[in-house]
């Protein structure tokens, strides 16, 4: 005779721990499909904006807008100006030829006044640049401004130290007045004696919402094994 007291045999587990363990894996499953679903969509709407940039990169400049939106990000303008050089502002840069500085320059047109990343220089560039004192005319790309600060360090306008390319923060720290709500990424025209350097501008999406998929896919269907598992016949729960 089986013993179910201290020091007895095995103790049968409850009949209700398979509907338990059926109910919590029918709402994983459920929980794991939906978020494959997602994922699914997610990269539908990833690479339809990833085409929409590319289109936006490969059409011909419009001439800068006052204002820029979404939908405006990436696209290639034109606009022509004189810089305000004496209102120049270094912000700190890593690209491709190592660490150094973003020159934001205010550019003063006939309608408004733009901010343009004329591009990097490394730190012994600072004071030896090119700086263009008469009528410029630039090409280049929209970009969206970028409050706060970057590389885990908050900007500093008192000190004039800059780690995020805030529009409305330097437009303030250098007194330039009303300026368009967005920057321009200068293109690769050369400058004279070679810096700054434009046209690095890295345009680049992540997509990997379909391994992101398959990976909740996967896990619904092994949740199914384990429920098949349970279920089996003749198999001890």
């Amino acid at each position: 005779m089986a013993g179910t007291g201290i020091g007895g045999g095995r103790r049968d587990r409850s009949p209700l721990m398979p509907v338990i363990l059926t109910a919590i894996g029918l709402a994983l499953i459920a929980g794991f499909i939906s978020l494959g679903v997602w994922q699914l969509h997610r990269r539908v709407w990833k690479l339809d904006l990833i085409a929409t940039v590319n289109a936006r990169l490969d059409a011909p400049p419009v001439a800068a807008p006052p204002t820029a939106g979404p939908a405006d990000v990436y696209r290639r303008v034109t606009v022509r100006g004189t810089f305000r050089n004496d209102r120049e502002t270094f912000v700190q840069a890593v690209t491709e030829r190592g660490l150094g500085y973003w020159v934001m320059t205010p550019l003063v047109g006939p309608r408004f006044t733009i901010l343009v990343n004329r591009g990097y220089v490394p730190a012994e560039k600072r004071a030896d640049h090119d700086r263009p004192s008469g009528p410029v005319t630039v090409t280049g790309l929209v970009r969206v401004s970028e409050p706060g600060g970057g590389f885990l360090r908050s900007n500093d306008p008192a000190a004039d130290r800059w780690y995020s390319r805030d529009v409305a923060a330097i437009a303030a720290a250098k007194g330039l007045g009303p300026v368009a709500p967005y920057f321009i990424d200068a293109d690769a025209t050369p400058n004279a004696g070679g810096y700054p350097v434009g046209g690095l501008t890295v345009v680049s999406f992540r997509n990997s919402h379909l391994s992101y998929a398959l990976t909740w896919f996967g896990l619904a269907i092994l949740t199914v094994v384990g429920l098949v598992i349970v279920w089996r016949p003749g198999r001890e729960r």
